[in-house]
């Protein structure tokens, strides 16, 4: 999988588009909210690792794929968010435990107030994004994916990439 990850533009736009198609469908899928059960949180949980593929967005494959599973708007988007927290101190763990980390850290000041700052601001973005996905509509974010990937593609195609 690590290889999927070094100038692969072409696959990243094919992702990228796939991504555009996933949200552009659960955008249009009318149907009652159900409720998360444990069978829909393991298919979201199997969407977040196909995520791990180059250009498949993590937060646009849960939550698209939440909404196919009829889970509300607000439940998917704070899911989708609530899921990636084991995936962040599971890599805090390896970083810790291997010692890379302090490498490139000038001391453990800068380290905690990095760690501060990126917990508030990621705390401001999970509640701005809920709110967002609870509102908006999907399809322009698949629009966005849409644009660059046929750019991606395009471009490597044609040279200019």
């Amino acid at each position: 999988i690590e290889s999927l990850f070094v100038r692969n533009m072409i696959l990243v736009g094919l992702m990228l588009l796939i991504t555009g198609a996933l949200l552009l469908i659960a955008d249009f899928i009318k149907h009652v909210p159900d409720a998360l059960n444990f069978k829909s949180a393991f298919i979201i949980g199997i969407a977040q690792a196909i995520a791990i593929i180059p250009g498949i967005s993590r937060s646009g494959a849960t939550i698209s794929t939440a909404l196919l599973l009829k889970i509300s708007r607000e439940e998917a988007a704070r899911f989708s968010f609530l899921m990636v927290i084991p995936l962040i101190f599971g890599k805090m763990i390896l970083d810790v435990i291997s010692g890379n980390f302090l490498d490139h850290v000038p001391s453990v000041a800068y380290l905690l107030t990095g760690f501060v700052a990126a917990f508030i601001s990621g705390i401001v973005a999970c509640f701005w994004m809920i709110r967002l996905v609870r509102i908006a509509k999907l399809k322009y974010f698949a629009m966005y994916c849409f644009v660059v990937g046929i750019i991606l593609v395009t471009g490597k195609f044609s040279g200019w990439l």
